[in-house]
């Protein structure tokens, strides 16, 4: 069995309020975008994870989509394993969802392997528990996740945008980031209803007014390479350039896919890590053999 499974972007990050346990209480707007990690899953007596691609992982009990493998044995009851090679491409410590999205294409292609037809609401409950951006990935499509990543709305987007990503830098701790971050009165927020309303009615300009990310300032802060990259987006003709997640993956929003090529070759004399990439309504595709 082989799967795609595709990286995300953050139209808009905001924090809510956080929990007596320290989780942060979040109102983002996701979106799947065309840049994927392949997998390929096969029976096996065993559970086992193997990675080749770049950039590298750990292929180890900590990898996400073995954590997911084993999640779902156990709710599933199942006795046997299976062989799982993740190819990579999506970049480590970018606000991608790398990981997560790996770990929920495993839960859903496992899910059929096995014959466990266990139902998305229940997939999506596993995925939480291995990951806040799990169930999103299960899910797919436009949405708006809320909570600590348990309550999700879809919706539909009919319109998809060429985009310019790069990681201008190495990747961003999360939970640095997380513990940086300070509820500042003065803070930039993102308008998340005025982004929502102009991603389903299609008003580019609309969405660029709104879109924010409440981390950015944070992570641009640990990594002024973040403020820069947006700003060379800007200048290649992006309408707008924000950071992905907690970083430090940054997106540029373009009018056309010509004028994203432009940027594309150009900006690819500078850095290492540039992807030319669309939004998408699907976070994971199956292929079976």
């Amino acid at each position: 069995m082989k799967l795609q499974a595709f990286a995300k972007i953050n139209w808009s990050l905001d924090i809510t309020g956080v929990r007596e346990d320290g989780y942060h209480f979040m109102d983002m707007l996701m979106q799947p975008v065309s840049i994927s990690d392949e997998i390929e899953i096969s029976s096996a007596p065993a559970l086992s994870v193997t990675v080749s691609g770049f950039p590298p992982v750990r292929a180890d009990e900590s990898n996400l989509a073995y954590r997911a493998a084993a999640a779902l044995k156990k709710a599933g009851h199942y006795r046997s394993g299976a062989a799982i090679h993740l190819f990579k491409r999506i970049p480590v410590g970018a606000g991608m969802g790398g990981g997560s999205t790996d770990a929920a294409a495993v839960l859903v292609g496992l899910n059929k392997l096995w014959g466990l037809s266990l139902p998305s609401a229940e997939l999506e409950k596993i995925g939480l528990t291995i990951g806040a951006d799990v169930p999103f990935f299960i899910r797919g499509g436009l949405t708006r996740t809320r909570g600590i990543g348990e309550a999700m709305e879809s919706y539909e987007a009919e319109y998809n945008y060429w985009l310019l990503v790069i990681q201008p830098c190495a990747g961003l701790s999360t939970s640095q980031v997380f513990a940086l971050w300070h509820d500042d009165p003065e803070m930039k927020r993102p308008d998340t209803d005025a982004a929502l309303q102009a991603l389903r009615s299609g008003n580019l300009s609309l969405l660029c007014a709104s879109v924010e990310n409440v981390l950015q300032p944070v992570s641009a802060h640990l990594k002024p390479e973040i403020g820069t990259a947006c700003g060379r987006l800007v200048d290649e003709g992006a309408m707008a350039a924000k950071m992905t997640g907690s970083g430090s993956a940054v997106f540029g929003v373009f009018r056309s896919r010509p004028m994203a090529e432009r940027a594309f070759r150009n900006l690819s004399a500078v850095y290492r890590t540039v992807f030319l990439c669309h939004t998408q309504h699907d976070s994971i595709r199956l292929e079976e053999d």
